[in-house]
């Protein structure tokens, strides 16, 4: 990935290790990075499994005083977060720096609603897992383990669709009046060669 000022990541239909490893690598070279639609992240593997892994996960924490931690986050956003950090060196401050430019999302927030997102093809799905192959969805895991917001996300999302795909409808009809409006346009010898000059032949 080519170094941008912002990257806004749209984690739908990736798998969450490996977009996990591009991400962590990306944030330590010095890449903020925006994950968003968190709840959207696939697990290869049944949610069965899943959920075993996070009950044998949830059941390590500090004998003498659990709030002391290993601390079991519920929440996708965090879910993801929490991964990522494991493949930092967080508690170094080139690390712990790296953790900062991070910033992971359930669904769509304001600002980055309205922003280019990307994706990352060495961790999606389709091209990474078999098509026979069980997977589940990273917001499931989460509401199976206490995550109560999952029907929230999903009114707001269905909500930010329907505007999205206005402004898309919007977009592409401009951009088709445009290109109606060059075909039609008829420019003098005069001017041709002025824009010939310049390059725009």
């Amino acid at each position: 990935m080519s170094f941008h000022q912002q990257v806004v990541v749209d984690c739908r239909g990736h798998l969450l290790g490996r977009l996990s490893s591009l991400v962590a690598k990306e944030l330590l070279n010095g890449q903020q990075v925006i994950c968003v639609r968190t709840e959207d992240i696939n697990i290869s593997g049944s949610l069965y499994r899943a959920k075993l892994k996070y009950a044998n996960f949830k059941r390590k924490h500090t004998n003498s005083n659990p709030r002391h931690g290993p601390f079991h986050q519920r929440a996708p956003a965090k879910i993801l977060w929490r991964t990522i950090r494991g493949m930092v060196p967080h508690k170094t401050a080139r690390g712990a720096a790296a953790l900062d430019r991070l910033k992971c999302f359930e669904g769509m927030p304001h600002p980055y609603d309205r922003k280019k997102r990307m994706v990352m093809p060495c961790a999606l799905k389709v091209l990474r897992l078999r098509p026979e192959r069980r997977f589940c969805k990273l917001g499931d895991l989460a509401s199976e383990f206490g995550w109560k917001h999952k029907d929230l996300i999903k009114r707001l999302e269905d909500q930010r669709k329907v505007k999205s795909e206005a402004f898309h409808k919007k977009k592409v009809a401009a951009t088709r009046s445009r290109q109606d409006a060059v075909k039609k346009v008829k420019v003098s010898a005069e001017d041709q060669k002025i824009l010939e000059a310049a390059g725009f032949a």
